[in-house]
């Protein structure tokens, strides 16, 4: 089953189910992957659809950190159980210690990979290693204390 299907009958039943909160998320999505189809003309794959995904948690994590920094805690836990809602279809992130040992491989490869001159290229060869799998934000912090 694509994550187009699976996205499609989650919305179904948790429509049958009353499930507003969970309905208003997915429709939201769906309207996103039709804005991103017709903007290119063709259906979206799984990691286009993922990347929309992916989006849409990003969105939702900026906003957490605003409405927190606001003192709106309401709208900072309402964003926190779409995020929960969003990461089901989202593949498992790595953590932590699973990216700086992924970072240390990459490195490995990368004999001349030393100081704040080569991240541009460190960062890409890692993002394309891990895309998907580890939040963009941490892999900058961990290549950026490997390389110093």
């Amino acid at each position: 089953m694509s994550l187009r299907e699976r996205l499609s009958e989650d919305l179904k039943s948790s429509m049958k189910a009353g499930q507003a909160d969970k309905v208003g998320l997915l429709r939201l999505v769906t309207s996103a992957l039709r804005n991103e189809e017709i903007k290119k003309g063709k259906e979206l794959g799984d990691d286009e659809v993922l990347k929309i995904f992916a989006s849409e948690a990003k969105k939702r994590q900026d906003s957490i950190e605003a409405f927190q920094k606001g003192g709106r805690q309401d709208l900072a836990d309402k964003e926190k159980h779409e995020l929960e809602l969003l990461q089901q279809y989202l593949p498992k992130q790595m953590s932590e210690e699973e990216v700086e040992k992924a970072v240390e491989k990459i490195l490995a490869t990368l004999r001349q990979a030393q100081g704040d001159a080569s991240f541009g290229s460190v960062m890409k060869a890692v993002t394309a290693e891990l895309k998907g799998k580890a939040d963009s934000r941490l892999i900058s912090e961990i290549v950026k204390k490997k390389l110093r």
